[in-house]
């Protein structure tokens, strides 16, 4: 893999069972980068993004996906890969009968950590990159949708992750906010984490401008002009 790309698809054939979604998939992102994956509804965006994710394999062409060959893949290995990805949803995916800071703290005993300081260190760590420290005692019920969704990208960050893949992060959200989290997504890529932003909103690609690729009639389009 070409030094600092963490994603890495050489003619990749996309299938959901036995139908062709995405033919010949060449896509390279890099460390750092943020950019965008557009496309109409059935066009293959959430395929491609299980496919990055581990929850759908390969059958021709070549992956890599933070260091993980994606042809040898197995089912042991997805755990693993999937800590080196962060992934943000549109419904938030919290767990609405505890505070953010046993949200957090789940996620981090989940993917194997198990010191009390540390993570109390490392939830406040990344509260603190999402201006949310303040809210540590919080329930998601009292916090805004915008205010979810950062905590949602806290828990994306935990385990430091090389990629972030947002699926229609700002879906629930007015447009105001909407940018507040872009803005954030991208603030985070700067840090050295690459970020891929599966969004419907061409408003914000107009406002906030970056590298768009395109799912549409069996292809991956890359540098779309929208």
């Amino acid at each position: 893999m070409v030094e600092n790309t963490v994603i890495k698809l050489k003619n990749v054939d996309i299938y959901q069972q036995n139908h062709l979604v995405l033919s010949h998939v060449n896509l390279d992102i890099k460390q750092g980068e943020f950019l965008y994956l557009i496309g109409q509804s059935g066009t293959g965006k959430s395929s491609l993004l299980k496919i990055i994710y581990g929850d759908l394999y390969i059958r021709s062409g070549e992956g890599i996906v933070a260091g993980f060959d994606l042809k040898k893949l197995h089912e042991n290995d997805v755990p693993f890969l999937r800590r080196k990805l962060g992934i943000v949803f549109q419904d938030f995916h919290l767990l609405n009968d505890r505070t953010v800071e046993k949200n957090l703290e789940f996620a981090l005993r989940a993917t194997g950590w198990k010191d009390k300081a540390l993570i109390d260190g490392r939830m406040l760590d990344v509260l603190e990159k999402v201006g949310l420290r303040s809210k540590l005692r919080k329930m998601p019920h009292e916090l805004s949708g915008g205010e979810q969704q950062r905590v949602v990208i806290a828990r994306a960050l935990l385990n430091n992750p090389e990629i972030i893949l947002a699926d229609e992060p700002t879906g629930n959200l007015d447009p105001a906010t909407s940018e507040e989290i872009v803005l954030l997504l991208r603030d985070i890529a700067t840090s050295g984490t690459a970020v891929l932003m599966a969004t419907h909103d061409y408003e914000i690609i107009k406002n906030m401008p970056a590298r768009v690729i395109k799912t549409a009639d069996t292809a991956l389009y890359d540098n779309v002009t929208v």
